[in-house]
């Protein structure tokens, strides 16, 4: 796991309150390609409600049918389906008999009411035993609302959060325009996974395709992220819409979930800094990532020591934010405008939803960055021909084009679309970028694709940047139990 950091004052005044934000890029580990992956278990969770009648439960039954053929027979693979209640149709283990399989689930049909909580909870128990030690992946899918069992958002997200605190990751696909993103925002989010939006069973076919191939290319499993405070961190806080938890001695913890081959993610925190009396370079925190690598099981963690140099009250009045902190701190804040306009959207307030989504969006479009961060193009500068929009700009158009829906579009479709939009760019940054650098929204893959390479990152490792503004942290090596992750000895 590789940890890197930027700060956007590498200085702070002696003796002053201040706060200095961390643009922080978390990498996972690459596999090699000629390495066997580890052995996967994969518990399904489906709603066979009556409203699933027809095309959506086809389409389904169609992606999971390709399931069943892409995982190795040595994968674990389960399905319990829910309508009044919950019903183990696959119970979770190897798939030594395929075709047997495949008929259980070409046999599914639909009717009755929606006990979501049944199924999850049922879905969790099978996940829980087939994965054990090496954890699970649950995938639950569903049309609806709630309308028996548990049906208390927080409740829902507690169970979810439970199971991920046992080794089960819970992602959320919502089916057509119907369903509850909120409650299954609020599952994905207790268990830290994807909260997937489908409208049409060929765009659930390839999302549930898609999340499949992540857990397959799986590098790094149950990663979190500690950011201790201490005596030259007052508070912390992390920007943006990711679900962090505060710990008794004032560290935060931020649960990031699973991570392929090579992902990146990006998170930007804020550090309360007390007056500092003396002068010289000050190691305000170490930040640790801890994860476990699902083909040994043996858990690691990276450490970076967030330094900064204190100096005179004069020398310190005329810094500048580096500008690559500033943009991710807009780009966090529109992720918080999404969020902001769905609720409106479920309010029916399209006003005040195409009022945030505008304004997030305007926002981004006032940077004044370099044209690699999405702001305008340096002069003489121009992209590439071909090449993708840069973060920033990506996201400004996504923004525009969100805001004509809170006028236009469907409400229920408006506020899917800027949900899902939002949780897919906190969540799994380095996969949603990727759906847009290859022209498709956060919701509408194509079906099965190799996991994506990993993104160019810092390249060379250095110190706090006071002598080159341009240089940022980097992680040393990470330490496991027992040894480094080649299996050589540390002392």
């Amino acid at each position: 796991m590789h940890l890197s950091a930027l700060l956007d004052f590498d200085v702070v005044p002696l003796d002053t309150e201040d706060a200095v934000a961390v643009l922080l890029d978390i990498t996972a580990p690459e596999r090699a390609k000629d390495t066997e992956r580890p052995k996967a278990t994969l518990q399904i969770v489906l709603d066979t409600s009556g409203s699933m009648h027809g095309g959506r439960l086809d389409g389904a039954v169609k992606a999971l049918l390709g399931l069943i053929d892409r995982l190795d027979p040595s994968d674990d693979f389960g399905v319990v389906v829910f309508n009044n209640q919950a019903r183990v149709v696959v119970p979770c283990g190897p798939l030594t008999d395929k075709a047997a399989t495949a008929r259980l689930v070409g046999s599914l049909r639909a009717g009755g009411g929606t006990d979501l909580s049944s199924g999850l909870l049922r879905g969790v128990q099978e996940a829980r035993r087939a994965g054990g030690q090496r954890g699970a992946t649950l995938l639950l899918i569903s049309d609806g609302h709630a309308n028996h069992g548990v049906t208390d958002h927080d409740l829902l997200r507690q169970v979810a959060a439970d199971a991920y605190g046992h080794g089960v990751t819970v992602a959320t696909l919502g089916y057509g325009l119907g369903y509850d993103e909120a409650l299954l925002g609020a599952v994905s989010e207790g268990g830290t996974g994807s909260a997937l939006f489908a409208e049409d069973p060929d765009t659930a076919g390839g999302l549930i395709a898609q999340e499949a191939e992540y857990l397959l290319a799986k590098s790094a499993q149950a990663v979190s992220l500690r950011i201790p405070a201490g005596e030259h961190v007052r508070a912390v806080d992390v920007v943006g819409e990711m679900p962090s938890h505060r710990l008794p001695d004032g560290s935060v913890v931020v649960e990031l979930g699973d991570f392929h081959s090579g992902e990146e993610r990006r998170l930007l925190l804020r550090l309360e800094v007390p007056g500092v009396s003396s002068l010289g370079t000050v190691t305000l925190t170490t930040l640790e990532a801890t994860y476990v690598d699902p083909e040994t099981l043996t858990t690691y963690t990276a450490t970076l020591p967030v330094s900064v140099n204190v100096v005179p009250g004069d020398e310190a009045a005329g810094r500048v934010p580096r500008p690559e902190v500033r943009t991710e701190e807009a780009l966090q804040r529109a992720q918080t405008a999404k969020k902001r306009a769905s609720e409106a959207l479920r309010r029916g307030d399209r006003a005040e939803a195409a009022r945030l989504l505008d304004r997030a969006g305007q926002d981004l479009d006032d940077l004044d960055t370099p044209d690699y961060l999405g702001g305008p193009a340096a002069p003489g500068s121009a992209r590439p021909a071909g090449a993708p929009p840069a973060p920033a700009a990506a996201q400004a158009a996504e923004l525009r084009d969100m805001a004509r829906m809170a006028r236009e579009d469907d409400l229920s479709r408006a506020a899917k679309t800027a949900y899902s939009s939002q949780s897919g760019y906190t969540r799994q940054r380095g996969r949603y970028e990727q759906a847009q650098g290859q022209g498709r929204g956060p919701q509408a893959p194509q079906g099965p694709q190799a996991p994506p390479p990993p993104p160019p990152g810092p390249q060379s490792p250095g110190r706090i940047s006071g002598q080159d503004p341009d240089r940022g942290l980097s992680s040393p090596d990470e330490q496991g139990e027992g040894g480094s992750e080649d299996g050589s000895e540390r002392s």
